[in-house]
């Protein structure tokens, strides 16, 4: 259900008691949530949780199984969903205006005077509310810091990434009261996303947003809300707030837990003693006996347990760079990406790779990777080299079958490095348990599928790992898990990424491309 909020509240939106089903899975079991004016929320949990489908249901795209949602009255809502979808036939412009339909009409109408006096009122004061004269400047803006394709460029031929971008252009530009963001880092590089930052920070209105990043967490958040066993937890604060918060709420639960466990035993031995419960004072006591038993322990909060198989041996070269560069203009006009790069990856170092899009990050990585000659200078990969690249385009589910399918061909075994392994004890490591392992890959959420990919491709080994953007989508406690597994890791890693906090965990050097 979906009632307007009157009269002056300070609530924009509230949700109570939202209940939702998927399949077997109670996702939502009862979340109950407000979004004052000019809050900021950050919302975490596993995943599969229920995060993507609540902002759904927020954003009035889809709809509770039982529940309420209220609403301000006119109040404009900007959504970035983490499947979206844009007009192929029209431009760049065109879909990012799309987002602000509304005015683009409003003023449309008002410049012709299409209207009564009341309603040409009426129309100006959602324009002037909407910042709609300035739209097609905010628009530009917007376009240019987060490195949006050019406005006149069709849809039609944009990468993921670059529709991605046009996609958060569309949320941001209605101006609205309150904006939903479903993973607006991902695709961004680190430059953008500090525009963003920079955006959000000053923006009059609410945000709730889902991300993986965590120092985007703890600049932009002033409240967390953690989705967990289907109920919906706030902490005031950042995230660093939140993860103090959750350790105490944590301590609690188990000291509670302890209590129940030393009375269930103290009352245990009182039973068995062979009391009769005749006096009321006896029936009281076994009563309560059974009331304490019956209750839940709190839920084991399960962790990826990641494994990468053991590295062949590698010799004393991994990589090496002389003098290197890359030219991609021609002999006459030359567009070099870098020129005169010196590196040396050593046995068992991690590698970072920062920059702006299109600068020549994938490049490089293809270059280190032998896929490419160097236009000048030298490049040289030792013979013991056992490289295992996991590039965004490779990083590919089938769908159409099982988790079982897309691991092991359906079989009962998988072969992990040189080993021979079960698969589905495998896929509980990745906290998939047996009724998921059969499930139709399509149904995943997108956390899931990104979790069931490093499932699919660590298992292949290797001693020189390649990662390009392996971050995104993944839960906190997933990506935690990630950046332990690699730090144990005995062979080489080359990391692209935009994730700040992910590559200071992990990386001993960083190569950033600088304007």
């Amino acid at each position: 259900m979906i009632r307007h909020i009157h009269g002056l509240m300070t609530a924009l939106l509230s949700a109570n008691e939202i209940r939702l089903t998927y399949g077997y899975q109670n996702l939502l079991d009862g979340v109950t949530l407000a979004v004052g004016a000019g809050e900021k929320i950050g919302m975490v949990g596993r995943n599969g949780c229920g995060k993507t489908s609540l902002l759904k249901i927020l954003s009035g795209q889809s709809a509770a199984d039982s529940g309420e949602i209220a609403r301000r009255r006119s109040l404009r809502i900007g959504y970035l969903p983490q499947e979206f979808e844009l007009d192929p036939d029209l431009s760049v412009q065109e879909n990012i205006a799309a987002g602000a339909a509304d005015i683009v009409d409003a003023v449309r109408r008002y410049e012709t005077g299409d209207g009564s006096e009341a309603e040409l009122a009426e129309l100006l004061h959602l324009i002037d509310h909407a910042d709609g004269w300035n739209l097609d400047a905010r628009i530009k803006s917007a376009a240019t810091a987060l490195g949006a394709p050019p406005l006149d460029a069709p849809t039609a031929q944009l990468s993921g990434g670059e529709k991605r971008r046009v996609a958060l252009c569309r949320a941001l530009a209605c101006q609205p009261d309150l904006l939903l963001l479903d993973e607006p880092t991902n695709h961004l590089d680190a430059e953008s996303i500090r525009w963003l930052e920079d955006y959000l920070r000053s923006f009059p209105g609410a945000v709730i947003f889902v991300t993986h990043d965590r120092y985007f967490l703890d600049v932009i958040a002033t409240r967390i809300i953690e989705i967990d066993e289907g109920r919906a937890f706030s902490h005031p604060g950042n995230y660093t707030a939140f993860l103090e918060s959750k350790a105490v709420r944590r301590q609690i639960a188990e000291q509670t837990e302890r209590r129940r466990q030393r009375f269930l035993r103290e009352e245990l031995e009182w039973v068995r003693s062979g009391v009769k419960a005749r006096g009321t004072k006896s029936r009281h006591r076994l009563d309560k006996f059974y009331e304490i038993e019956g209750m839940e322990a709190p839920p084991e909060e399960r962790e990826m347990d990641l494994l990468i198989p053991p590295p062949p041996q590698l010799g004393d070269i991994v990589v090496e760079l002389e003098n290197a560069g890359v030219n991609v203009g021609s002999t006459k006009h030359p567009r070099w990406l870098f020129r005169h790069l010196n590196l040396k990856l050593e046995p068992g170092q991690c590698t970072g790779i920062v920059g702006r899009n299109g600068v020549g990050k994938t490049t490089l990585l293809k270059l280190c990777l032998g896929q490419i000659p160097p236009s000048e200078g030298r490049a040289v990969i030792g013979k013991r080299v056992k490289v295992n690249y996991i590039d965004q385009t490779r990083m590919q589910l089938d769908g159409t079958g099982s988790l079982l399918d897309e691991v092991s061909e359906g079989n009962e075994k998988l072969m992990f490095g040189d080993q021979s392994l079960g698969a589905r004890a495998y896929l509980r490591r990745f906290l998939f348990n047996d009724q998921r392992i059969n499930e139709r890959v399509d149904l995943l959420s997108g956390g899931e599928r990104a979790r069931l990919m490093l499932a699919k491709v660590l298992k292949n080994g290797g001693n020189l790992i390649v990662l390009d953007e392996p971050t995104n989508d993944l839960d906190l406690p997933s990506l935690r898990m990630l950046e332990e597994a690699l730090a144990d890791f005995d062979g080489s890693v080359i990391c692209v990424s935009h994730d700040r906090y992910f590559l200071d965990r992990i990386c001993d050097q960083i190569i950033a491309f600088e304007e």
